[in-house]
């Protein structure tokens, strides 16, 4: 990057040990939200942290990340509590037994630079105590900042620590070995060795539970809303608990209801949605970068000869050939008419087709819910008609009881009342 300058601590060759680095998505989580959390909360001091995983051969997975107690010193450098790491190391050793883990590094935040003097401490820490190979992860916040990692590289460099002489002898001999002379190797001055940084490729690689998280969390993020829960009062000092389902906003005064949240199915859709955006946005702008390297080709590779001697810029700066790069846009070039149907007549049938089918299969879904719809409706219907017909029934019933006992009291009374008073008017006037 220009108006970047060279670090001391980095070494400016490339790696040759063979180490290979994978890197699980849980690790970057886990940096990602110390490093929000630490922001929120404005937390001053070096961020430390431990990264378990295995190592088999040259082979080196970074599974795991926790966060580390860091002490000073009485010359102020921070180092790490040693019985604090030490259990909780035993502590990742014992939950994670099959596969076994063991401290593989640490990550901290630090420039694009690269680590250091403070960094360089604690990496001879733990080289001394805990892994002889431990890598270092740098993590970039001013990469993120300034939004240049956006669909590209991650915001993020491996070191592997070697130790490199700084003498002139030294490195004359090394040249001298390179070139085949054997005779300054017997000069005995090798120098002073000092450890130095150089930076380890590495790749991301992924299980099925992680695939799982990282898709909850890619879900979550699309519909993260900030909610106060609990709002206190200035005047009292109580706290008024917001009804649940409600956002409420202190500033604007204005309350959000559960119909503003979106839906599962809702968010699915802008989180299918979204991701195709940005395999959208990211395949534009690989094309314009091949389109202006191609642009920015030295006229020879672009025009004919004569052209070239007609239309010679000299001051213009060309990007530099790269015969591989154009070999792979050409067998990329290639690989297009693969792509295009070979009969355009042929395909429209299949696409015709396909879409029948498709319709097809929505309208029988259609049919299938108006048909259930249908007996639902029905069964609820001869529900309220077996219910109108029993009321009506009982209704009956206890109408013709009504009218029959009032019968039975009224008009057989008045038919006997005669014979009744009859009878006693016999037996009084026959008693006079």
């Amino acid at each position: 990057m220009p108006g970047l300058h060279h670090n001391a601590l980095v070494s400016p060759k490339t790696s040759d040990s063979g180490l290979q680095a994978h890197l699980h998505p849980l690790v970057l989580l886990t940096i990602s939200d110390l490093i929000a959390r630490r922001s929120l909360r404005r937390q001053e001091g070096p961020l430390v942290g431990a990264l378990f995983g295995q190592q088999k051969g040259r082979e080196i997975s970074l599974e795991h990340a926790t966060e580390c107690r860091v002490i000073q010193r009485d010359d102020g450098a921070s180092i790490l509590h040693d019985d604090w790491f030490k259990d909780r190391a035993q502590q990742y050793r014992d939950v994670h037994k099959a596969p076994a883990l063991e401290v593989v590094g640490w990550f901290t935040t630090a420039p694009v630079t690269g680590p250091e003097s403070e960094h360089l401490i604690i990496h001879e820490q733990i080289l001394q105590g805990y892994n002889e190979t431990a890598l270092l992860l740098a993590f970039h916040p001013s990469t993120v900042l300034e939004g240049a990692s956006v669909g590209g590289k991650l915001p993020l460099t491996i070191y592997e620590s070697v130790y490199e002489s700084t003498s002139e002898n030294a490195r004359a001999a090394a040249q001298a070995d390179a070139d085949g002379d054997s005779k300054m190797q017997g000069d005995g001055q090798e120098g002073h060795l000092e450890l130095k940084f150089r930076e380890l490729p590495y790749s991301v690689e992924t299980g099925e539970a992680e695939m799982i998280g990282v898709d909850y969390v890619a879900k979550g993020a699309g519909n993260a809303t900030a909610v106060d829960t609990v709002v206190k009062d200035k005047g009292k000092n109580q706290a008024s608990q917001t009804p649940v389902g409600t956002v409420e906003s202190q500033k604007t005064g204005k309350t959000v209801d559960d119909a503003s949240i979106l839906s599962p199915e809702d968010d699915e859709l802008i989180t299918s949605l979204t991701a195709r955006a940005n395999a959208v946005k990211m395949l534009h702008a690989r094309i314009q970068l091949l389109k202006t390297y191609l642009q920015n080709l030295p006229p020879s590779y672009l025009t004919s000869a004569a052209d070239d001697q007609s239309k010679a810029t000299p001051t213009v700066q060309h990007t530099e050939i790269n015969h591989p790069i154009l070999r792979s846009i050409q067998a990329l070039l290639n690989r297009l008419p693969l792509l295009a149907p070979a009969s355009q007549e042929s395909f429209e049938e299949e696409t015709l087709a396909q879409k029948s089918d498709v319709s097809l299969v929505s309208l029988l879904g259609s049919l299938s819910n108006n048909v259930k719809d249908a007996r639902e409706l029905g069964r609820k219907f001869a529900i309220v008609e077996q219910s109108k017909q029993h009321n009506k029934r009982g209704a009956g019933q206890w109408g013709g009881i009504g009218s029959k006992f009032g019968d039975d009291t009224f008009g057989n009374g008045q038919e006997e009342e005669g014979p009744f008073l009859g009878a006693g008017g016999m037996n009084g006037f026959g008693s006079l």
